[in-house]
């Protein structure tokens, strides 16, 4: 008796069509409309969280309200130190991804001795050695010495995204272009950086909202954010309760805000993939 023929050719090339994902990182849970549970906790979180903010200001306005007029610019700054050492990190986590994949035995071996290095010692650790041995080298502005700090931190696990994301793009497209004529500097550029781009962003997105809130670790480091701002005013008002309400509440809806953001962002990419 004849079986019937199985589909087995057009199946290996929808599975392999579809774009791999990667869930590394610990940031913030990034709300989709597919997990319900998660998007309606998102949405209480955040508008209970204005909400709050709001009700405290309006029938308390000494302190509540003279703490927000006390922290903007320490949320300037906040932004300013967390996406200055996202982008560095993300050029730090380019070339340490590349050197972790790179058939060179002395560029693999020193970017993995930097992942490893920077992965095994704690970020608060790692901010003061390199706060202050800057200092000892040369003079750098304090917020700018903050940015690299982090930068570092975090360059070792972008590093191991970027890896990653790299490794996930399928064996059988990199052969396709050697066999077309490119070399690997031309097949890294043109076929496996662009896929692993798309790869590589819900985890992107996880590390970004971890160094925005790891960011209130600068503030020992004499440089005036969020979270500096706050212990400024509470040493001078002694509301040291309501101080730390508001710089909490503060702290949730930005990051739930830029949670939502990057959520969309993975959506429209998951649509075009």
């Amino acid at each position: 008796m004849r079986l019937p023929a199985v589909p087995c050719r057009d199946k290996m090339k929808e599975e392999n069509s579809k774009q791999p994902s990667l869930d590394v990182g610990d940031g913030a849970a990034i709300p989709t409309r597919s997990d319900r549970g998660l998007f309606t906790a998102w949405r209480i979180a955040f508008f209970g969280a204005i909400a709050t903010l709001i009700y405290l200001a309006a029938t308390r306005p000494d302190p509540y309200l003279n703490i927000l007029k006390f922290i903007p610019d320490g949320i300037l700054v906040t932004f300013k130190v967390t996406i200055g050492s996202i982008l560095l990190a993300l050029v730090i986590g380019l070339f340490t991804g590349l050197g972790r994949v790179a058939r060179n035995k002395f560029i693999n071996g020193a970017a993995s001795l930097y992942v490893e290095v920077i992965r095994g010692i704690p970020l608060l650790v790692q901010l003061f050695y390199i706060y202050y041995a800057l200092g000892r080298i040369i003079h750098v502005p304090d917020i700018l010495s903050a940015i690299i700090a982090m930068a570092v931190c975090y360059g070792a696990y972008m590093g191991e995204i970027v890896r990653a994301g790299i490794q996930s793009i399928p064996n059988g497209q990199i052969e396709a272009a050697l066999s077309l004529g490119m070399n690997r500097r031309q097949t890294m550029i043109h076929v496996v950086l662009p896929q692993a781009v798309k790869v590589i962003l819900p985890p992107f997105g996880n590390e970004f909202i971890a160094l925005l809130k790891d960011s209130s670790l600068v503030s020992i480091l004499a440089v005036a954010d969020l979270l500096r701002r706050g212990r400024e005013f509470a040493s001078e008002s002694f509301t040291y309760f309501e101080t730390y309400t508001v710089i909490a509440l503060v702290y949730l809806i930005i990051t739930l805000f830029f949670s939502k953001i990057i959520g969309i962002m993975e959506e429209r990419a998951s649509v075009n993939r």
